[in-house]
């Protein structure tokens, strides 16, 4: 998971390790997170049928 977000961001993998170790460990940040990746992220377009 953190090597397909660093890899989707451009970051090094052991920075977004080190970002999901302390978004764990503090209270909060996953929430921001959270809202950030579903803004960046693209929906899958679904029709139903």
């Amino acid at each position: 998971m953190c090597a397909g977000l660093a890899l989707r961001f451009g970051l090094p993998v052991s920075l977004v390790r080190l970002l999901f170790v302390l978004s764990v460990a503090l209270p909060g940040p996953q929430f921001l997170i959270y809202i950030t990746l579903w803004v960046l992220i693209p929906s899958e377009d679904r029709t139903r049928w």
